[in-house]
């Protein structure tokens, strides 16, 4: 089973790495790069596979660049938050 499957495992995906990054000593403009790569990737290559991922795909298209980094930080802010 892919963690795109289920948005909260995706979720948690998400906060896991953002912690190794973390862990690693990248600083918050990095992980926010990493993490607007990662939605461009998904949002042009990758089919959404379930209800939550098909909204943050068409927000995603709907958006310009600097509300997709937006968008990016928001995801990364949301699975920080989780973890506190």
């Amino acid at each position: 089973m892919s963690v795109l499957d289920n948005f909260q495992d995706w979720k948690n995906f998400l906060s896991e790495r953002v912690q190794q990054a973390q862990k690693m000593g990248m600083n918050q403009d990095t992980i926010s790069e990493v993490a607007y790569q990662i939605g461009d990737y998904l949002a042009q290559d990758v089919e959404p596979k379930n209800e939550q991922e098909r909204v943050l795909k068409e927000l995603w298209n709907a958006a310009d660049e600097q509300e997709q980094k937006t968008m990016a930080n928001l995801m990364v802010k949301l699975v920080s938050e989780n973890k506190q």
